[in-house]
């Protein structure tokens, strides 16, 4: 058609012949002008079609002194492979790259100023996003300063945390442990609320006392909530804290420790001590930031947030009585009765002590029986084998084992330590080249099983996993853990293989995970309430019950129980005496705890879990051993 003298034609195929022609010369090098220096790569193109697609490239070309020269532009921390891609959209307009390499794509873009780029990588890694990813790519997009897909990944978060929470990148983060205290008759706020508050006394924490952010998580945090809404630092319980108000009327803070110099003068020139709004440099807004929280039972609650730019865990424990030591183990109320008040037995009916106050013991259920075996002297580092047993209330000593190692285990129904199959049950047949300590040892299906452990240092915990079979003398190595750990606890379960909580480098752990022998492989379970190491465990019912421990701080009195059928734990009744590296057995439809050491001692005394009635007891009438 010629309207008004004009020839006018539309060539529909000739801008796709044409960039395909451009690419095809720009891969072949011909009339290009560019050269884009990648971390050791060379890619030519042409700075006019570059100039159109990056403004980044368009400011570089544009100040550039020799224009018709040929240009060179280095980047040593992009993909090479990103790069590429990126210049085959800037020629094609399509955009092809395998999903690995979408977060490689969207960093080049990112520093290309490819906006519309970046905006379809993220809507990709959203419609990739799950709860096993969720948290490696709130990672990305923190570390890409995105703040419109934080926002949107944080909405998931929200939605799926307790989906979230166990998976191995989440269970690896940063935590901070809380225990908060209670007036009679107070409940703690909304999570909202509650969080905010905790928040704001991180902030305070860190800049009162000028200590990193890693300090405050080295040991559980007391604090207490008054019925006046004030969140103080546990230290006022003992009278050994000072207090100054805040510009937050429902906030007090409390420092144990003097805060630095500069500080001081500060407040000493307020005669009421309280902070005045611009009298320090408050942190940065977006460096701190509650994402989602989850209640998870009546007083324990779960939150992800970012403090002093860090993601982190927030495992909060409320208890009422603040009578109570602010050290105390976590628990529910309905264990407070024991705590506060416990049992005043006379000594004959008490369940008897053993000739010996051990830890890091071996117990077992044999014949109606109880057996202790060995015991760690931790302070010397030295192991012990006297053997003990019970029968009725009298305890009397056996005929010792051979000298141990380390800590002891249990193998079926007999007791043995970790390194025993080196220097006893296995001699020669041990594969070990080096020192391993603080192992996991269980039967499961008529092998031996030795599992993590750490270095000779105690320091860097193991993922190996080992068999042995007694029969054919023979080691095999099994699939490793999925999360490195000493110090945890180990049982079997109707055909699986269960190591609970211990410790990576003394960062006490709350996760467990679960081994199947049919397909050789480690599975994740729900994570535990409490991060602990050095707890015992035991079977009743088809339920594990997790005993005690050490949270990185203290001994602890809390139980848990882990239900299998609904990968769910559960609080239970807490003992009436704390025990890490206690000895645990199932005898008579009760679960006994044996020695341990307390934080201040090792123990000789015992006591029994009555699961009917959730209660812990010293007393001999409480089990069948009276």
């Amino acid at each position: 058609m010629i309207p008004n003298g004009y020839l006018i034609f539309e060539d529909e195929s000739f801008l796709d012949s044409t960039v395909a022609k451009m690419n095809a010369l720009r891969k072949s090098g011909q009339f290009c002008d560019v050269r884009l220096q990648v971390c050791g790569h060379e890619l030519m193109a042409h700075r006019a079609v570059l100039a159109c697609c990056s403004p980044y490239l368009f400011e570089i070309f544009n100040s550039d002194l020799e224009p018709h020269g040929v240009s060179h532009v280095k980047f040593e921390d992009l993909d090479p492979e990103a790069v590429e891609i990126l210049l085959n959209y800037a020629y094609t307009a399509q955009l092809k790259a395998d999903k690995e390499m979408v977060k490689e794509v969207y960093s080049a873009a990112k520093r290309l100023k490819m906006e519309r780029v970046k905006q379809i990588c993220g809507e990709f890694l959203l419609s990739k996003m799950d709860s096993q990813n969720a948290i490696s790519y709130r990672n990305f997009a923190s570390s890409m300063g995105d703040t419109r897909l934080l926002a949107k990944i944080d909405c998931y978060i929200q939605e799926h945390l307790l989906e979230v929470s166990e998976q191995e990148n989440f269970l690896k983060l940063p935590r901070l442990k809380l225990e908060v205290m209670l007036e009679d008759h107070v409940s703690l706020p909304g999570n909202g609320k509650l969080y905010s508050k905790v928040i704001s006394w991180v902030q305070r924490s860190l800049w009162e006392n000028g200590e990193p952010l890693e300090s405050l998580m080295e040991e559980v945090q007391t604090l207490y909530y008054s019925a006046d809404h004030k969140l103080l630092d546990g230290g006022l319980l003992e009278g050994q804290a000072e207090v100054f108000g805040a510009e937050d009327d429902h906030i007090q803070f409390v420092q144990k420790k003097p805060p630095r110099e500069n500080v001081h003068r500060q407040l000493s020139s307020s005669s009421s001590g309280s902070l005045s709004p611009g009298s320090v440099r408050q942190p940065c807004k977006h460096d701190w930031k509650y994402i989602a929280s989850e209640k998870i039972t009546n007083s324990t609650y779960l939150c992800l947030a970012v403090l002093n730019g860090v993601l982190c865990v927030i495992f909060l424990h409320g208890r009422s009585s603040p009578q109570a030591s602010p050290s105390a183990t976590p628990c529910l109320q309905k264990s407070l009765s024991f705590e506060a008040s416990p049992q005043e037995e006379e000594p004959e009916r008490l369940l008897a002590p053993m000739h010996y106050a051990r830890s890091g013991l071996g117990t077992a259920a044999l014949n109606g029986q109880l057996i202790a075996a060995g015991w760690c002297n931790f302070e010397a580092w030295i192991c012990f084998a006297a053997v003990e047993t019970w029968l009725k209330k009298s305890c009397v000593n056996v005929e010792p084992v051979r000298k141990g190692k380390q800590c002891c285990g249990v193998f079926g129904q007999f007791p043995i330590s970790p390194i025993w199959p080196c220097s006893f049950l296995l001699k020669k047949y041990c594969p070990f080249e080096m020192a391993v300590l603080m192992v996991c040892v269980c039967s499961l299906n008529n092998k031996l099983y030795v599992v993590g452990g750490s270095d000779p240092c105690g320091q860097k915990g193991l993922k190996n996993c080992d068999a042995f079979d007694p029969v054919t003398k023979e080691w095999t190595s099994c699939a490793p853990l999925n999360i490195r750990r000493h110090q945890a606890a180990v049982c079997e379960l109707d055909g699986f293989m269960y190591v609970i909580g211990g410790a990576e480098s003394w960062n006490c752990l709350n996760s467990a995970e679960r081994y199947n022998p049919e397909n050789n492989t480690w599975t994740l379970i729900a994570p535990m309430n409490v991060a602990r190491r050095g707890a015992g465990v035991g079977i009743y019912a088809g339920k594990l019950f997790v005993v005690g421990g050490f949270d990185g701080s203290h001994a602890l009195r809390c139980v848990e129980v882990y239900d299998p059928a609904r990968n769910e734990w559960r609080m239970l009744g807490s003992m009436t005496s704390a025990r890490s590296n206690a000895g645990v057995a199932v005898l008579d439809d009760f679960v006994f705890a044996v020695g341990g050491f307390d934080g201040n001692e090792f123990l000789n005394t015992m006591e029994a879990y009555n699961p009917g009635r959730d209660e812990w007891s010293t007393g001999a009438e409480a089990s069948t051993l009276a």
